[in-house]
Order: structure tokens, then C-alpha cells, then sequence
């Protein structure tokens, strides 16, 4: 990698110099500069990861060099997708460390199963490589903090895929919050009522011809290969996922933390919950009630219901408030406020009143693509530009794994010690051990 351009990419000098005509699909775009072109690399493509090839390939002065992921199968389509994006195609590669050995790839993002997000990025941050991960960022609590460690000793920009963070009502939906639109806010809801159906029982097969399965297992047991420990329904098994309040849940836990102020851990979690109506290999709950208690006396509560339900105010994924002096209902991009015994109308998305007004950000952030504000902070050198860096992603990522550490002991209403990360008091035996992960050698985080 040439100096100049490496240069470009550690100092914020290099963001004046971006200008660029906007992209179009209808031809490929106009070669581009090579003193400030950065290179990525999409690891894991099959569905959100198809997003991150088509949103991060229109950017201008992005490449997508390089898309990974262990099924073969899926190259085809989406290189032709991303020539068709780009005007350059990509090249493909099953193996994330042959990504990482790239000395060309400036970042990478990335959209595997859950189990392979802290290794990939402490990994890519080890390389000298930037990220963008997709929620949840970590499938434990304790690797999760080694990310925040890895970005910090290797100085990466490392961004967290809170997508809510980016949407300018849910903004500004936050700053009349933050602003006492409702008083005193005490509790934050979070609501995924989202029906799922059975997954079924599956027998272990052969590995599709295609499917590098000892890759997609990466860090994870070793085991045959079978359809539902593979795409998608990874979801539902400890192995891989967390259940929908690791999978959908996370947007809607950012958002509650984000509307009591981005407060740190909680100091007390109760969650119940069960897998009601099939018999299955699911082994997630599909119905699951959590809440946390902060030290400061305000609660989150969080619901899924993963059959069939009614909605609430009608929301069902989105967030609620309750101040002293009202309650906001967020749904989207769109909210409203309702004040008093009467529930009389406040400020709302279609009234938003001082709230509209989005403060002039800092030089790089784009308040409404979280994938442009990546590559904005990344050029200006600047974490602090980030709607989501690792430090405050990881903090809302806690919230789903507390809730599972207590379902999976018990039900257990469990203490949380902030500064240590571990539980205290009765269960705490139990639930210690579920805060970290067994990785398979060589699929091993390194010291940090």
C-alpha cells in the first residue's frame, strides 16, 4: 500500500479531498483516485451481508475488494451484483485470514452468524484492519469487552450495525427525551413481537458441495453438518445465536439504553421466558419477559413474544417510555409524545417542534446511512464521529446476554457488579460461566 495513501487514511486531512459526483447503478462509475480510495473486504454475504456489499459499494471512493464467506454457492450473484454496483468486481475468498493478509484491505465488515463477530474483529483489528459489525456485536459478555480492548490497543475504528442510531426521527425522538419531553424518564420498554415458525427436527447430513463447514463453524464445537445448524436457524441454537432477543431484540435494547441516556450496565437482570407450541431444535426461548434494574432506581423491561400476539399502541418492534410527566411511544422513524393524566398530544415526528432541528454534526457524519458515517469517521481518523462506536454497541449488547444468563439458570433474578462484569451474590456460581465461550483451536482470540 503506498505511503501517501496509508497516510490519507490515519490523519483527517484526506476529507476535504473527498468529493465525488454520486453513483449510479445504470454504469459504472468513473475510476477513482487512488490517494484516498479505501478498500474493504464483506465477510458473510448471504443476507445482511448482501446489504452491506450494495450499500457500502455505492459510497464513492469505496471499493469492495474482496467478498468472504465459507458457501461458494452464493459468489455468482453477488459478485455480479457488486460489478454491477461498483463497475469493478470483486474477487472472493472463503477464509477470513486470507482476507486479513491482504496488506490492500483497509476495513471490513461484517455479517456472519453471531458466534464469529468478537473473533472476526479482533482478528481484523490485530491486522490493522477497521470494522463494521453487525449486531450483536459479541455472542458473550466477556469477549464483547476484548473487542473494546482490541480496538483500543490496535487503534481501529470500529463501528457497531445500530442502524436506529442513523434514523433522524428516532434522533429526534432522543432529544426530547433528553430534553424532558416527558419528564423524568424512569422506564424504558423494548418490544419484539415477532411470530416465528417451528424449525423443525433435522437429521445431520452431508456437507453440501460448496460449503467450507469447518469455516462456517470457525471458534464453535465441531460437529456434522446439519440444515439447522446452518443458515439462518443458527439463530434459534446457544451455539451460534442468542434467540430473537439477541437477533432482533438488540435494535430495540440500543434504543431503551440510548433513551435513558446511554447509561452503562445494569446492577440487577430477571428474565423468564419459554419455548411454547413445537417441538423442535430450537433450543431459544420463543417467549421471553426481562428486566433490569439500574442503580439508580430507573427500569428496562424487554418482551419478545415469538408467537401470535397483539400489538401495543401498535408497535410490534419499537420502544416505549414512561416519564414523570408523560410517555412516548418510538415505532420506526416515526413518534409521539402524550402528556399528563389526559394523554394529550406533545411533540411528535409529524410536530416535532425544537426537537426537528438536527444539531450541525461534526465533519464526516452522515446522520442518515450508518455505512457512509463508517467511512466518514474512518477518513477523518475520528472514533467520536461514529452513531455507534464499539464502546457504547457493546454496553447495549450486554443488556440480551444478561437477560439469556438468567433464563438459562433458572430464571434466576441475578446481581450485576458494573466494574467487574460479573455476577455477585446468589447464582452468581452458575452464571459466571456463561459470561465467556470455549474457542476451537485455531479459531482462538489472541492476547490482549
Amino acid at each position: 500500500m503506498p505511503h501517501t495513501r496509508r497516510q490519507f487514511l490515519t490523519t483527517s486531512a484526506g476529507l476535504a479531498a473527498a468529493a465525488f459526483a454520486p453513483a449510479t447503478l445504470a454504469r459504472a462509475r468513473p475510476r477513482r483516485s487512488r490517494a484516498d480510495q479505501i478498500n474493504m473486504a464483506v465477510v458473510g454475504i448471504r443476507s445482511r451481508g448482501y446489504e452491506h456489499l450494495q450499500s457500502f459499494g455505492k459510497l464513492e471512493n469505496v471499493r469492495i475488494k474482496t467478498l468472504c464467506d465459507p458457501d461458494e454457492r452464493l459468489f455468482a450473484e453477488r459478485v455480479a451484483r457488486l460489478e454491477q454496483i461498483q463497475g469493478i468486481a470483486p474477487g472472493t475468498e472463503t477464509d477470513l485470514r486470507r482476507v486479513l493478509d491482504d496488506p490492500e484491505i483497509d476495513a471490513i465488515s461484517i455479517a456472519t452468524p453471531d458466534h464469529w463477530h468478537a473473533l472476526a474483529t479482533i482478528w481484523a483489528c490485530q491486522a490493522g484492519k477497521h470494522v463494521y459489525v453487525e449486531k450483536p456485536c459479541c455472542h458473550a459478555i466477556a469477549e464483547g469487552r476484548l473487542m473494546v480492548k482490541a480496538a483500543r490497543k490496535w487503534n481501529r475504528i470500529v463501528a457497531v450495525g445500530f442502524q436506529n442510531r442513523s434514523i433522524p426521527g428516532v434522533r429526534a425522538a432522543m432529544r426530547c427525551l433528553h430534553a424532558g419531553g416527558i419528564g423524568e424518564v424512569y422506564q424504558a420498554r423494548g418490544l419484539c413481537y415477532k411470530p416465528r415458525d417451528s424449525i423443525g427436527k433435522k437429521a445431520d447430513e452431508p456437507t453440501p458441495q460448496g460449503v467450507h463447514y469447518d469455516l462456517w463453524l470457525g471458534p464453535a464445537p465441531t460437529r456434522p453438518f446439519n440444515p439447522n445448524h446452518f443458515h439462518y436457524e443458527w439463530h434459534w441454537l446457544w451455539a451460534y445465536g442468542s434467540g430473537d432477543i439477541g437477533n432482533q431484540g438488540p435494535h430495540q435494547f440500543d434504543v431503551a439504553r440510548w433513551g435513558l441516556g446511554d447509561p452503562t450496565h445494569p446492577s440487577r437482570v430477571h428474565s423468564t421466558g419459554g419455548y411454547f407450541k413445537f417441538d423442535s431444535d430450537q433450543e431459544t426461548p420463543n417467549t421471553q419477559l426481562a428486566t433490569f434494574d439500574y442503580p439508580d432506581g430507573r427500569q428496562l423491561v424487554f418482551e419478545v413474544r415469538g408467537l401470535y400476539t397483539n400489538d401495543e399502541n401498535g408497535i410490534t418492534i419499537g420502544n416505549l417510555f414512561y416519564g414523570a410527566e408523560g410517555w412516548m411511544h418510538v415505532n420506526g422513524g416515526a413518534w409521539k409524545t402524550f402528556l399528563g393524566r389526559k394523554n394529550e398530544p406533545g411533540p411528535s415526528s409529524d410536530n416535532p417542534g425544537a426537537f426537528a432541528d438536527e444539531p450541525t454534526p461534526a465533519a464526516g457524519f452522515d446522520s442518515g446511512n450508518p455505512f457512509a458515517n463508517f467511512i466518514g469517521a474512518l477518513r477523518a481518523n475520528d472514533p467520536k464521529l461514529l452513531g455507534s462506536e464499539i464502546e457504547s454497541g457493546y454496553t447495549s449488547c450486554v443488556l440480551p446476554h444478561l437477560a439469556n444468563i438468567s433464563y438459562r439458570t433458572g430464571a434466576r433474578a441475578l446481581t450485576f457488579d458494573a466494574p467487574t462484569e460479573r455476577f455477585t451474590g446468589e447464582g452468581a456460581a452458575e452464571a459466571n460461566p456463561l459470561l465467556a465461550r470455549t474457542y476451537r483451536d485455531p479459531f482462538t482470540i489472541p492476547t490482549i
